[in-house]
């Protein structure tokens, strides 16, 4: 079953409290999102690393429920 753009934005935010969250659904099919993920945590580290700390707050459903995930993240300006 694919997962919301708003169950996708509530794990991140429950990982990552200070999220600042945007998801957008790409092809219409609740299947396919781009997430931007603006988070202080993201400070200092590298653009792997900030994709490995989203990733963890989805549980595993990305490749299951969450077929696929445009991702950009950042530390705020």
């Amino acid at each position: 079953m694919p997962m919301s753009a708003g169950d996708i934005e509530e794990m991140i935010k429950a990982a990552i409290p200070d999220a600042q969250v945007t998801i957008r659904d790409l092809a219409g099919d609740g299947d396919h999102y781009a997430a931007e993920v603006v988070s202080e945590s993201f400070r200092g580290k590298t653009r792997v690393q900030q994709h490995q700390m989203v990733y963890k707050a989805l549980q595993g459903n990305m490749g299951d429920a969450l077929h696929a995930l445009a991702l950009q993240t950042s530390a705020p300006d």
